[in-house]
């Protein structure tokens, strides 16, 4: 398969360190010393499923499609609103297409995920033109008095619509059952015969043992595909990884002995937003003209449960 169009929605909150400064024990300082984030946009009035429909709509038109050449839907998504139905479902509907939809959750790492199981699909003769949407609202899942946690989040929406062709190079996708280090529980609701002892809490997440497996995790996954690529770390021209934290980033950058050059970010800008940073991140640079046809990029993403994934693909667009 090949990415044929790219596009990207963000709430209209800005949220800056500053304004935390007001009701949490933290500072500009602390926040941008050990995550390089100095400002996130949050979900106020917005609804994350006008947010993902708008965003697919971008990337259709951006391909020079309409709703109706999608055979598929792929929706990355972790949490908001509605249990059921799907959010795909919901953005079919919202976009006016007609074809079978499904939603995955693997946590950050969703968006390559869906990625992968759209090049499945496309190869199977089972589609020939796939919208996958990663859309997230983290800010809805922490508690707004833990600066651990909450400092570090922020919510969009970024779709890209893949079809035929022979940009996805390889992809690379791995889960270490660690359930331990990241999670969050919520309550279902109650029923006159539950007598187990259940357990609901804001996410939870050991900071240390996240850094460590995430920057152990992604510099594995980028290596095994180089290597299975035949290529060298500066054969890509642009790397980009899951926007979680400035510091996961540079280690990677460390790892690989490149310079920051490779790395583009938007985490300072934009908090980290699960499995849409990805798309966030690329469709900046899409509709910036940072593209060129034949450019090698490199996705990599970790995530809760511990999953992580990965994939070089070549613009073709």
């Amino acid at each position: 398969m090949r990415i044929v169009g790219t596009g990207r929605v963000h709430p209209s909150k800005v949220v800056t360190n500053h304004m935390l400064e007001q009701f949490l024990d933290t500072s500009d300082e602390w926040i941008k010393e050990r995550t390089g984030i100095t400002e996130r946009r949050l979900i106020s009035s917005e609804r994350l499923e006008d947010m993902a429909s708008e965003a697919s709509r971008l990337a259709i038109e951006d391909a020079g499609l309409s709703a109706s050449d999608i055979d598929y839907i792929i929706c990355s998504n972790v949490i908001n609103e509605y249990i059921t139905p799907g959010l795909s479902c919901i953005i079919q509907g919202n976009i006016g297409a007609k074809c079978a939809c499904v939603d995955v959750n693997a946590a950050c790492s969703g968006f390559i995920y869906a990625l992968d199981m759209a090049d499945d699909r496309i190869k199977s003769g089972k589609a020939k033109n796939i919208l996958v949407v990663a859309a997230e609202e983290p800010t809805r899942m922490v508690d707004w008095s833990d600066r651990a946690t909450c400092v570090l989040f922020g919510d969009g929406a970024g779709a890209v619509v893949v079809s035929e062709g022979d940009g996805f190079m390889a992809s690379r996708l791995t889960t270490q059952s660690k359930t331990d280090c990241l999670y969050y529980q919520r309550k279902l609701e109650p029923t006159p015969y539950i007598t187990k002892e259940e357990h609901f809490s804001a996410l939870y997440m050991n900071g240390r043992d996240v850094f460590k497996t995430a920057v152990l995790s992604s510099s594995r996954d980028i290596k095994t595909l180089l290597d299975s690529c035949g290529l060298q770390p500066s054969d890509i021209k642009y790397y980009v990884l899951h926007q979680a934290n400035m510091r996961i980033v540079e280690a990677i950058a460390h790892y690989l002995k490149l310079d920051m050059s490779f790395f583009p970010h938007n985490v300072e800008r934009c908090g980290n937003t699960s499995s849409a940073s990805i798309p966030l991140l690329l469709d900046e640079l899409n509709r910036e003209g940072k593209l060129q046809r034949g450019d090698k990029l490199l996705f990599s993403a970790f995530g809760a449960g511990f999953t992580t994934g990965a994939c070089i693909i070549e613009w073709t667009k």
